[in-house]
């Protein structure tokens, strides 16, 4: 099935189209198939959300944006899931705050990387970091530990949308400021961060790109300000709080 061929008036659109991508990307090399799994663990958490931003999510975005605006070198990191799901809104936020887009894969492999490599450029990325990984994140054995020394290993605000839980300490353990997009409020990704935002990528990144946009004429202070009142706890608290009453809109 094709993404015209799901009626846009189909009460489960958003969800089928974003299975679909999911789908379409593994057959294109793309999603590792453990992407799957993952994807519908994520859609379970959306559904007790009532596959909704709540209002601490929309916080958290606007202090997403600020942050990355602050930012000397922000860098967006992408997975097969992420390039799957938001490839050009992923490009469109990068642009919005002068970010680097670079790919990062625990099931990583030259084909891998190409495929999604290309698929951003298909999608107007320009340039894609994470094909050299001459730079490493300090205490992780697997595949994720390599990254582009000029990318996430000279970042100072990293964007790790979908992530699994010790590349995130690890980042945090080398002193970057961490934005984490994850649907599961207790994962340790999401307590790590900095900034979580428990949220669907599918609506957390175009959302991150209109706060950056609307306050792109920010001053640093105004920016700093925003990012200071944001408290991540409360954040958290409050997406728990929502998915364990599952009040569905």
């Amino acid at each position: 099935m094709s993404e015209i061929e799901i009626p846009e008036d189909h009460p489960r659109y958003q969800s089928l189209l974003t299975r679909h991508r999911i789908e379409e990307g593994v057959n294109r090399g793309i999603t590792s198939k453990q992407g799957l799994i993952a994807e519908g663990r994520g859609e379970a958490f959306d559904y007790l959300l009532g596959e909704r931003t709540i209002e601490s999510a929309d916080a958290a975005e606007r202090a997403a944006a600020a942050q990355l605006l602050l930012a000397d070198h922000p860098v967006l990191s992408v997975n097969g899931n992420v390039a799957a799901l938001v490839a050009p809104e992923i490009v469109d936020l990068a642009e919005a705050v002068d970010a680097d887009i670079e790919i990062n894969l625990f099931n990583r492999t030259a084909e891998r990387m190409e495929a999604i490599a290309a698929h951003l450029r298909d999608h107007g990325a320009e340039n894609v970091k994470g094909l050299t990984a001459d730079g490493r994140i300090p205490n992780l054995s697997h595949e994720r530990a390599k990254v582009d020394a000029d990318g996430i290993g000279a970042a100072d605000v990293v964007l790790v949308p979908l992530e699994d839980g010790d590349r995130a300490e690890a980042l945090g353990e080398m002193g970057k400021t961490e934005i984490v997009i994850d649907l599961n409020p207790l994962s340790r990704s999401a307590q790590v961060a900095a900034i979580p935002i428990v949220d669907n990528i599918i609506r957390a990144i175009p959302n991150i790109t209109d706060h950056a946009r609307e306050l792109r004429t920010a001053d640093h202070d105004q920016l700093a300000e925003i990012v200071a009142a944001f408290d991540p706890e409360a954040a958290l608290a409050a997406a728990e709080a929502a998915i364990r009453e599952g009040e569905l809109a």
